[in-house]
């Protein structure tokens, strides 16, 4: 029961992650899927070009606020599990290493959440909004460092996906600069590592110079 019960948190941080934010706002304002426009993301950069800018920054806040809160329900779901009679009795789990080991994977939940969300057939967005939400919840100082980088950077050159790519590096770097548990280290690492990813389409556009500007078209 105990493990059934981990896993159904791990299940609702997905669940959050995988709500479709981007794709129920076209449908709500204009009655389209917004996965046959732009670059064919749900994520906030494509309600933008696609939406306007108030529906992109609705779409942009809802996607951090779902990373923040799948980690701070995370770490309050499992710290009350630790303290029930029947987690107690199991001599398999370490509870002192629990919390935060468990808040890593349900970190790493919502970011697959959001990128390969159920609801939409296992595509997504590019999960840097939630991204930046986890890194708030799990340490304030590196989610503020990560999203200075992206807004001086998209200040810059006008580029959201080298601003996302820059700023999830960042995240990296900083999170070993500063004192933090190791399972923190590894979500910020492998979840970093995952927007990267994501953004490989992006990349090869950038390399290429064919990758639109804020403001530009597609």
């Amino acid at each position: 029961m105990v493990w059934i019960a981990l896993s159904s948190g791990l299940l609702i941080a997905y669940l959050l992650g995988s709500i479709p934010t981007g794709y129920l706002m076209g449908r709500m304002l204009r009655g389209i899927d917004i996965r046959e426009y732009g670059s064919k993301s749900t994520g906030a950069t494509n309600v933008l070009r696609t939406l306007g800018k108030g529906p992109a920054f609705c779409v942009l806040v809802v996607d951090v606020l779902k990373g923040a809160a799948a980690i701070l329900f995370a770490a309050r779901y499992c710290s009350w599990l630790i303290a029930q009679p029947s987690f107690t009795s199991s001599p398999d789990i370490a509870p002192q290493y629990l919390v935060p080991w468990y808040t890593c994977v349900a970190g790493l939940a919502v970011l697959f959440g959001h990128g390969r969300s159920i609801w939409l057939g296992f595509r997504g967005g590019k999960s840097a909004a939630t991204g930046l939400g986890v890194l708030l919840a799990i340490s304030l100082p590196v989610g503020l460092g990560a999203a200075a980088v992206w807004i001086l950077t998209l200040a810059a050159f006008r580029l959201v996906s080298f601003s996302s790519i820059l700023a999830a590096l960042t995240a990296i770097v900083l999170v070993f600069g500063l004192e933090h548990p190791t399972p923190y280290r590894l979500l910020v690492v492998v979840g970093g590592l995952y927007v990267v990813v994501r953004h490989q389409a992006n990349i090869q556009r950038l390399v290429a110079g064919t990758e639109p500007r804020l403001g530009q078209g597609k």
